[in-house]
Formats: C-alpha cells, sequence, structure tokens
C-alpha cells in the first residue's frame, strides 16, 4: 500500500468501541496488514489540567472527563499524521468518544464507525467495570447521572449521523468485526466506498 488507511470508531462510554476495536485489529492482522490502534483513552491531559464542569441540575462541580478539551486531541490528530507519513502501517484505527467530533481527526478518516448502544446496558457495563477498579456505586452512578449523560447527548450522540457504518453495540463485536474486515479489504482491493449510515 502506498497510503495508511485510517478508521475512526465512536460512541458512548462502555459502549463497546474498545472491544471492537480489538477483535477488528486482530482481524485485519491475521489478514496480513500491519495494523495501529490509537486510543483516545491514551491522551487524557494531566487531571489539573482538564476542565471542571458544573452538572447541569444538582450543580455539583467535576472534573470533566467526557469534555472535548479534556483530551490532547491536537496531539491524536499530530500522531495519525505521524503514522500516515510514516507509511509503516496499512490500517490506522482510531478509537474513542470523540474520535468522529474533532474536525481535523474526522476528515483523516477513510471509515467511520459508531458503535450505537442503549443507555441502559451502558450504564449497567461501566458501573461493573469502574466497580473493578476500586470506585463505589455511588460515586459512579452519581457522576453519569449528574454529568456522563448530558456530554454524551452533546457530544457523542450526534456523531452518530456522521458515520459510514452505525454497529450494534448489544452484538457480538467478532461478527461486526468479521463484516467490517471484508468492506476494509473490498475497499484496499479498489473497491467502491460505502455509503453512509449504514447498520450492522
Amino acid at each position: 500500500m502506498d497510503t495508511c488507511y485510517v478508521i475512526g470508531i465512536a460512541g458512548g462510554t462502555a459502549g463497546g468501541k474498545s472491544t471492537f476495536c480489538e477483535h477488528l485489529s486482530k482481524l485485519l492482522e491475521r489478514q496480513g496488514f500491519n495494523t495501529a490502534d490509537i486510543h483516545l483513552d491514551d491522551y487524557f491531559k494531566p487531571v489539573d489540567e482538564r476542565p471542571v464542569s458544573e452538572a447541569p441540575v444538582s450543580g455539583k462541580k467535576y472534573t470533566d472527563d467526557n469534555h472535548p478539551d479534556t483530551m490532547d486531541l491536537k496531539r491524536v490528530y499530530s500522531d495519525i499524521r505521524s503514522y500516515i507519513d510514516s507509511g509503516q502501517c496499512d490500517v490506522i484505527i482510531v478509537e474513542g468518544l470523540l474520535t468522529l467530533w474533532e474536525k481535523n481527526i474526522y476528515q483523516l478518516l477513510d471509515l467511520k464507525l459508531y458503535v450505537d448502544c442503549p443507555a441502559d446496558e451502558r450504564i449497567i457495563r461501566r458501573l461493573k467495570r469502574n466497580m473493578s477498579w476500586g470506585r463505589t456505586f455511588e460515586e459512579v452512578s452519581e457522576v453519569y447521572l449528574d454529568l456522563v449523560r448530558y456530554r454524551h447527548n452533546e457530544y457523542v450522540e450526534p456523531t452518530k449521523w456522521k458515520a459510514d457504518i452505525i454497529i450494534n453495540g448489544t452484538a457480538s463485536a467478532d461478527k461486526a468485526a468479521v463484516r467490517i474486515g471484508h468492506i476494509v479489504q473490498g475497499e484496499l482491493a479498489g473497491g467502491e466506498k460505502i455509503g453512509s449510515n449504514s447498520h450492522l
């Protein structure tokens, strides 16, 4: 390949983005592609540089980990460009809440995916995950109800309609990865690009 093929994966918190990314990356590697994964969670700014936001209903203030200013999105863009310019990989997969939100990153994407999962399932997954990190039920549920769900509606959910394909986050990530893998293979072989807002 002369250029890298860049895939963007967005979706709500605990919606299955990372799991899908892992399945897709492994599948593409088995198909013989050199892949590079970029996770937006690796680009959080130091805590003292993240915005503090007031919850719209309770008025309580939180370090806002779901706001665009909490991540170094310029560095994300720079790292994607570095991978592209180096020519050392065939496929770059960019995964995170705001992958389809930031316009400069969005313009680098050849295939845009949104993992769609109902809010009730995502909050249960988030509770299980964050409590396994040592946080309490009260801590996790409070910040979600006070702030995270509003940020989702503000910054994440609207990007669903910018996706080429919407993936069912409640279904098997492995099966969806296989279908996306076929699409990527076809496009890299010179096939037609997929139309906007298809569903898997």
